[in-house]
C-alpha cells in the first residue's frame, strides 16, 4: 500500500471515531507518525511532509511530492492555535506530528554527521538537501563562531530549491533571521513576508491613526523640540484634514513650515509632522515601548508601504525603527511584525540613504555580531553587512553648517562627471565617496558619518526652540559616538566647515572626562576641509541676505569676534601640539554663492590655518572643497594618502 493511501485510510478512520479521547483514536495518529518516521530513517528515500490543513484531517499534497521528486517539506504554522481547540483533533495531531518531526530531524542530522555517514551514500538526496537542516541546527549552537559560520554558509546558498528557502524562513530563530538580513548575499526568500496588517478603524485614516498614537504617548522626558513637534503635529494634522475635505486654509500657530512641506510632498504632508514627532519620541526608551504597545510597528509599516514614492517619509520611518531597535526587549516584536524582511530588501538598495538607514536598524538588531549601538544620526557607511574582514581602524566624517551625513560627501557634479555618470560603476561616479571609494581602497576601515540639524537662520529653523551651541552639539555627538564604539580602535576625523569646530570641541571635552579617554588615546589624525578656525565673514552679511535676517546661534558663533571661537582655537592648538596629532588642512580659494544676491569667500586662507599641519589651497568654493570630481582627483588622492600614512602601523597589525 502506498504511503498516501495509508494516510488517507487512517485519517478517515480517525474522522469516524466515536470518541476523540479513545485509545484507538490516538493510536492511529501515532501510527501515522511512526510509520512516516520509519520510512524517513530506514528506507532509501528521504521524505518530509507539508502540513496543508489539520483542522479535521491530515492530508498529503501529491502535486508537491511529484514536483519535488517525491520530497516535500514541513511547513510549521506560527500562528497560535485557538484556545477553544486545545483539546480537539487539531491540537493533538499537530502536537504529535511536531514531536515526531523534531525527533526525525535531530536523529537524521546526527547520523549524517556521524561515522556512519558513508553508509547513506546510496540515499536519493542531494548534498544541499541535508545541508539546509544541518546549517539550521548549527545556527542554534552555543558557540558564537559556529553560529556565524552557519549563517554565512546559509546566506551563500545558491543551489537550493524554493521550498528550502521558505522552510528555513519558518524554522530559523530571531537571531538567525537577523543574521541573514545582515549578510550581503542572502536571498530574500529567506524572509517571510510581513503578516497581514490589521484593518484601520471604520471611517479612520492613517493620519488620524498616527495622531491617535502620538496623543497616547507620554509628554514626559521630552526636550522642547520634541514637545514642539508633537504639539504642531496634533494641531496641524487636523487642519490638513479639513483642507483636504474642502475646508478653509487656516493655519494656527507656526503655519509656515506646514505650508512649505505641503508644497514639497502633497500626499505625504499629513503624516510628516507626526513622523517628525515620533522620531523624537523614539529617542526615549520608555516611549518606544508605548509605540509598540499601541500598534505603532504595524501602523508605520502601513505608512511605509503607502508612501513608496516618498523617500523622505520612508527614511523617517526607518529612523524610528532604528531607534526602537536600540531597545533589545523590543527585538522579538520588531521581527514578528515583519520589519526584518523590509529592512533586508532596503539594505540592498542602490540608493545610499535608504541602504544606510536600513543598515543602521539591522545593526542595532544584530546583537550576536555587533556590540556597538548606533543612535539616531550615526551611520556606518562601511561595512554595512556582516564581514569576515577584520576592522582595524575608524574614519569619522563630520559635516558642517547646512550639511548632511551623505550629501556633504558626494562627488562634485561637474559637467564631465554628469555626462560620464554610470550608476553601476562607482569608480567613475558616486553619490558618496567615503562609502564607494574609501571603503574600496581601505576595506579594513569602519567608515562612519554623522548627521545633526543646523540652520543659517532662526527663521528657517525646523524647531524654533532648537538654539544649540557648538558646545551642546559636541557633547551630544560625543556621547552618541562613544556608544557606537568610537575610541575602541585607532581613528581619523574628517571634517568640513563647522564640523571641524565640533571635532575640536569633542576632543577637548573628551580630554576632561576619564570615561572618554579612549577617544583621545586612539585619535591618530584630523583632516579639516575649510574649517574657520579664526572665524568667518558669514554672519557679517546677515543684513544683506534674507536667509540670514535672523542669524542662527551657529552662524553667530562663527563670527570673527566670537570669544568662544577664539578660546576654542587657543585651547585646541596647545592640546593638539601636546598630543602630536597629525593634521591636514584644505582651504577654498573661490567664492561661494549665498542665495541669489551674494558671493562670499566663506573661509579665507588665514582663517583655515590651524597653526599646525600642512595647509593646501584648492581652486574650489566652500561647498566643493570636500567633493572631489573624480577618484583620481588631487583632493581625494591626498586625503587617501594622509589616511594610509597616518594609520599605516595600525593597518599592518
Amino acid at each position: 500500500m502506498s504511503l498516501a493511501a495509508y494516510c488517507v485510510i487512517c485519517c478517515r478512520r480517525i474522522g469516524t471515531s466515536t470518541h476523540p479521547k479513545s485509545n484507538t483514536y490516538w493510536k492511529d495518529i501515532r501510527n501515522i507518525i511512526k510509520f512516516t518516521g520509519s520510512l524517513i530513517l530506514g528506507g532509501s528515500l528521504f521524505l518530509t511532509y507539508e502540513v496543508l490543513a489539520l483542522k479535521k484531517s491530515l492530508t498529503l499534497d501529491s502535486q508537491v511530492v511529484e514536483r519535488e521528486k517525491m520530497k516535500s517539506y514541513i511547513y510549521v504554522p506560527t500562528v497560535p492555535l485557538d484556545k477553544r481547540e486545545n483539546y480537539g483533533l487539531t491540537y493533538q495531531a499537530r502536537k504529535e506530528l511536531h514531536k515526531a518531526v523534531r525527533k526525525v530531524l535531530a536523529t537524521s542530522a546526527k547520523i549524517l554527521q556521524g561515522p556512519f555517514a558513508d553508509t547513506f551514500s546510496t540515499v536519493d538526496v542531494e548534498d544541499h538537501e541535508c545541508a539546509s537542516w544541518l546549517l539550521l541546527r548549527s545556527t542554534k549552537a552555543g558557540d558564537r563562531a559556529e553560529r556565524w559560520q552557519a549563517v554565512q554558509a546559509m546566506s551563500e546558498a545558491r543551489r537550493w530549491h524554493d521550498y528550502q528557502y521558505r522552510t528555513i524562513a519558518q524554522a530559523c530563530d530571531l537571531r538567525t533571521v537577523i543574521g541573514l538580513a545582515r549578510s550581503r548575499e542572502s536571498d530574500l526568500r529567506f524572509f517571510l513576508p510581513p503578516p497581514p496588517l490589521p484593518s484601520l478603524k471604520e471611517d479612520s485614516t492613517i493620519e488620524e491613526e498616527l495622531r491617535h498614537l502620538l496623543a497616547s504617548l507620554p509628554r514626559t522626558g521630552l526636550d522642547e523640540c520634541a514637545q514642539y513637534f508633537t504639539a504642531l503635529a496634533l494641531s496641524e494634522s487636523s487642519q490638513s484634514l479639513a483642507a483636504q475635505k474642502g475646508g478653509l486654509w487656516c493655519f494656527g500657530g507656526n503655519g509656515l513650515p506646514y505650508a512649505e512641506s505641503f508644497g514639497e510632498v502633497p500626499s505625504a504632508t499629513g503624516g510628516m509632522f507626526c513622523l517628525e514627532a515620533l522620531v523624537r519620541h523614539s529617542e526615549v526608551s520608555t516611549h518606544c515601548h508605548k509605540i509598540e504597545a499601541y500598534g505603532g510597528l504595524q501602523l508605520l509599516q502601513r505608512l511605509y508601504q503607502l508612501h513608496k514614492d516618498y523617500p523622505k517619509v520612508q527614511r523617517n520611518i526607518m529612523r524610528i525603527i532604528g531607534n526602537m531597535a536600540l531597545n533589545e526587549h523590543l527585538h522579538p516584536a520588531i521581527v514578528r511584525s515583519g520589519w526584518v524582511s523590509i529592512l533586508a530588501e532596503a539594505a540592498k538598495s542602490p540608493h545610499i540613504m535608504e541602504a544606510s538607514h536600513a543598515a543602521r536598524a539591522l545593526a542595532n538588531l544584530d546583537r550576536d555580531a555587533v556590540q556597538e549601538k548606533y543612535q539616531d544620526g550615526v551611520y556606518v557607511l562601511h561595512p554595512q553587512f556582516r564581514t569576515s574582514q577584520p576592522i582595524k581602524a575608524d574614519v569619522l566624517f563630520v559635516h558642517g553648517l547646512m550639511g548632511a551625513a551623505f550629501k556633504t560627501w558626494r562627488q562634485q557634479d561637474s559637467d564631465e562627471a554628469l555626462m560620464e555618470k554610470v550608476l553601476d560603476d562607482e569608480s567613475r561616479y558616486t553619490t558618496c565617496w567615503p562609502k564607494s571609494w574609501l571603503a574600496g581602497d581601505c576595506p579594513a576601515l569602519r567608515v562612519i558619518s554623522v548627521e545633526y540639524d543646523t540652520s543659517l537662520s532662526d527663521w528657517r529653523a525646523r524647531c524654533p526652540m532648537e538654539r544649540k551651541s557648538i558646545a551642546f552639539r559636541s557633547s551630544e555627538l560625543l556621547r552618541k559616538l562613544r556608544a557606537a564604539g568610537v575610541g575602541d580602535r585607532p581613528m581619523i576625523w574628517v571634517s568640513h566647515s563647522m564640523g571641524g569646530l565640533l571635532v575640536k570641541k569633542m576632543l577637548l571635552e573628551a580630554s576632561q572626562k576619564p570615561e572618554m579617554s579612549p577617544v583621545i588615546n586612539n585619535t591618530r589624525g584630523i583632516i579639516f576641509y575649510s574649517v574657520p578656525h579664526h572665524g568667518s565673514h558669514l554672519a557679517e552679511y546677515s543684513v544683506n541676505v534674507r536667509y540670514l535676517l535672523f542669524p542662527s546661534l551657529e552662524v553667530k558663533e562663527l563670527s570673527k569676534d566670537s570669544p568662544a571661537l577664539k578660546a576654542l582655537q587657543d585651547d585646541f592648538l596647545k592640546f593638539a601640539k601636546d598630543k602630536n596629532f597629525q593634521v591636514l588642512n584644505f582651504v577654498e580659494t573661490l567664492p561661494t554663492s549665498i542665495g541669489s544676491m551674494l558671493k562670499l569667500h566663506v573661509v579665507p586662507v588665514e582663517s583655515a590655518d590651524l597653526g599646525i599641519g600642512e595647509l593646501i589651497p584648492v581652486d574650489v568654493n566652500h561647498l566643493n572643497i570636500c567633493k572631489p570630481k573624480k577618484k583620481d582627483a588631487f583632493l581625494y588622492q591626498r586625503t587617501l594618502q594622509f589616511i594610509r600614512e597616518t594609520l599605516a602601523k595600525d593597518l599592518e597589525n
